[in-house]
C-alpha cells in the first residue's frame, strides 16, 4: 500500500478507496459545516473539486482542502451562471445554507423564520439558479441537501421512511423553512437530482451552541420527552453524499444513523458525555412560550426516520451507527 493510501485509509477508515471514475465535482457551499469534511473526502477519492464560498477569505481553506476554490453568491443568479459555466463539472452538489453567526446570528428556535431567513433563500432561489445554471452548462447530475431529523408527520408510527410525508408545521414560525425543504426537494427531484435528508449534524463545529446551552442548563426536556429525533456524524454524511455523487443517484435518501431516539433518552445522554447537570424538565406550556412550536414538537411528538434504503441503494454504511458512539466520542 502506498503512502498516500495508506494516509486516506488513516483519515476515512479502511473501507475507504478511491473512486473507479475521476469526475468534477462543483460543490456549492464547501466552506460549509459539512462542506469542510465533503470536500476532502471528494478529493482523496480521485475527483477534482471545485468549491464556493461567500467569503474571499475562505478561498485559501478550500485551496489547502485540494479543491479549486471559487466566491460565488448563491442568490445571484449571474454570479452562480459564470461559476457554473466556468468550472463545467459533471456534477453539482448543493450544500448552501446561511445559519452561522457570521450570516444569521445567534440560534434563534422560537424564531426559526427569522433565523433561517437567508438559508431559505438558497434553498429556493439558490436552488433555482443552480438548477438553470446546471441546465445551461449541460451539467447531467445534481444532489442537493435535504433535512430528516424530527420532522416526519406527526402520526402513525414513530420512524418513517423516504416515502411518508413531512410534517410542514402550516400556521408556525417553522413553516417556511420547511416549506423551502420541501419546494427546493421537489424541484431537484423533478430535474432527475438526488436529496440527501440528513439527520441533525453533530461533530467538529456542528453542535456548539446546543453544548454551550446543556452546560448553562438551559436546554431543558420538553414533556414527556417522547418525541423522537435522528442524528448523523458530519463525516457519516459526508460519505453517503459523495456515494450518491458517484453512482448518479436519484430520488431521496434519509442519511440518519441506526438509531432515532427520543429526546428522554438522548439529551440527557449528550449532556452526560459534555460534563454538564442533567437537563431540567418543563412543562409543554411553558416551553411553547420561550422557545415556541418547534422546540415542542421536536421533543415531545417529533418522528424518526429509517436510514434502510441509503443503505440498500447506496451501498452505504455509517461509521457511527448510533449517537450513543458519536457523542461519547465526540464530547470526549
Amino acid at each position: 500500500m502506498s503512502q498516500q493510501a495508506a494516509f486516506e485509509r488513516h483519515v476515512f477508515g479502511k473501507g475507504f478507496s478511491r473512486g473507479e471514475t475521476e469526475m468534477h465535482v462543483f460543490v456549492a457551499g464547501g466552506s460549509g459545516v459539512l462542506g469542510r469534511r465533503l470536500v476532502p473526502r471528494l478529493v482523496a477519492r480521485g475527483h477534482r473539486v471545485t468549491a464556493t464560498t461567500t467569503s474571499k477569505a475562505k478561498v485559501r481553506l478550500l485551496d489547502e482542502m485540494g479543491a479549486t476554490g471559487v466566491v460565488m453568491d448563491g442568490l445571484d443568479a449571474a454570479s452562480v451562471g459564470t461559476a457554473v459555466a466556468s468550472a463545467q463539472p459533471d456534477v453539482i452538489v448543493h450544500q448552501m445554507t446561511a445559519i452561522s453567526m457570521t450570516h444569521a446570528g445567534k440560534p434563534d428556535i422560537k424564531h426559526p423564520d427569522k433565523w433561517f431567513a437567508i438559508t431559505n433563500r438558497l434553498r429556493t432561489e439558490g436552488t433555482d439558479n443552480l438548477l438553470a445554471a446546471a441546465q445551461a452548462a449541460g451539467v447531467p447530475h445534481f444532489v442537493a441537501q435535504g433535512y430528516a431529523s424530527w420532522n416526519g408527520e406527526p402520526r402513525g408510527g414513530w420512524v418513517k421512511t423516504e416515502t411518508d410525508p413531512p410534517n410542514l408545521m402550516p400556521g408556525t414560525a417553522s413553516h417556511p423553512l420547511l416549506l423551502a425543504l420541501k419546494e427546493a426537494e421537489d424541484k431537484v427531484l423533478e430535474a432527475g437530482g438526488a436529496v440527501m435528508r440528513y439527520g441533525s449534524f453533530y461533530g467538529p463545529g456542528a453542535m456548539d451552541d446546543q453544548v454551550t446551552l446543556l452546560r448553562k442548563r438551559q436546554y431543558p426536556l420538553v414533556g414527556d420527552g417522547a418525541g423522537y429525533m435522528s442524528w448523523i456524524h458530519l463525516d457519516d454524511a459526508a460519505s453517503a453524499t459523495v456515494l450518491a455523487v458517484e453512482k448518479k443517484a436519484t430520488g431521496t435518501f434519509n442519511v440518519v444513523d441506526d438509531e432515532p431516539a427520543p429526546a428522554s433518552q438522548w439529551l440527557p445522554y449528550m449532556a452526560e458525555c459534555a460534563g454538564a447537570k442533567k437537563p431540567r424538565r418543563v412543562p409543554v406550556w411553558l416551553a411553547r412560550l420561550l422557545a415556541g412550536d418547534q422546540a415542542v414538537v421536536m421533543m415531545t411528538s417529533g418522528r424518526g426516520f429509517s436510514n434502510a434504503k441509503a443503505k440498500r441503494e447506496l451501498g452505504w454504511t455509517p461509521h457511527y451507527p448510533s449517537w450513543r458512539q458519536g457523542f461519547k466520542e465526540v464530547l470526549a
